[in-house]
């Protein structure tokens, strides 16, 4: 039976993050999309000024996965929630709990800094991570619409 830990991330595991990113981004069909760098990663994960929070999943010591979050506010609630950017599980590691061991772990740092809600986004085709979800008890926020501005549409609404 395989040992399945959860760890921090530290500076070390840098290059195993943008791994994972990359084989996420492949799998969300969206590889060209990845610019993130190891510099990038290590200043916002470790810099003086840090954005997001990382762990790293092992299945018999050696990286597996990682979940990478950050903190969001409510104002309603008047406080802050957590925000999971991304969970990834290399695909040959699948099924063993590492996931589950990963989300946890996120959900678990939620609960003790006080954080009334975690949330995150699915793609809509991605049917394996929605049953994942649902089974450990998530709610669809069908309700809501995600918005996003990039590039000249980031330019100029803030211009």
């Amino acid at each position: 039976m395989a040992t399945i830990t959860v760890r921090p991330a530290t500076p070390r595991d840098i290059d195993s993050i943008l791994g994972f990113i990359r084989e996420l981004a492949e799998y969300e069909r969206a590889p060209q999309e990845v610019v993130a760098t190891p510099e990038s990663l290590r200043e916002h994960l470790f810099g003086p000024r840090p954005a997001c929070e990382a762990i790293i999943g092992e299945v018999d010591g050696i990286p597996r996965g990682f979940a990478l979050y950050f903190h969001n506010f409510s104002t309603w609630k008047g406080r802050p929630g957590l925000y999971l950017e991304d969970l990834y599980v290399q695909p040959a590691c699948r099924g063993a709990g590492l996931g589950k061991a990963l989300f946890r772990r996120v959900a678990a740092v939620a609960a003790e800094r006080g954080c009334p809600r975690m949330e995150w986004a699915v793609l809509d085709w991605n049917t394996p991570a929605i049953d994942f979800y649902r089974a450990l008890g998530a709610v669809a926020m069908d309700e809501w619409t995600v918005y996003r501005l990039t590039g000249d549409a980031l330019a100029r609404a803030g211009g």
